[in-house]
């Protein structure tokens, strides 16, 4: 009995995620969220608005 619980559980876990993950999708979508920006010579994230650390000089 336990292990149908358990079991039931899961699946509706599983399911609840897969809702989720399509809604975030269109959600992101619908309101223009962009990629990260990388750097084009490195391919690290870009934090902030200055240049990477690459293009820094040291």
């Amino acid at each position: 009995m336990i292990l149908k619980i358990v079991s039931l559980f899961l699946i509706v876990m599983a399911v609840l995620a897969m809702f989720g993950r399509l809604r975030m999708s269109t959600i992101s979508k619908a309101l223009g969220v962009k990629k990260p920006a990388k750097c084009k010579k490195c391919g690290r994230f870009q934090i902030g608005k200055g240049p990477c650390a690459c293009e820094r000089e040291t």
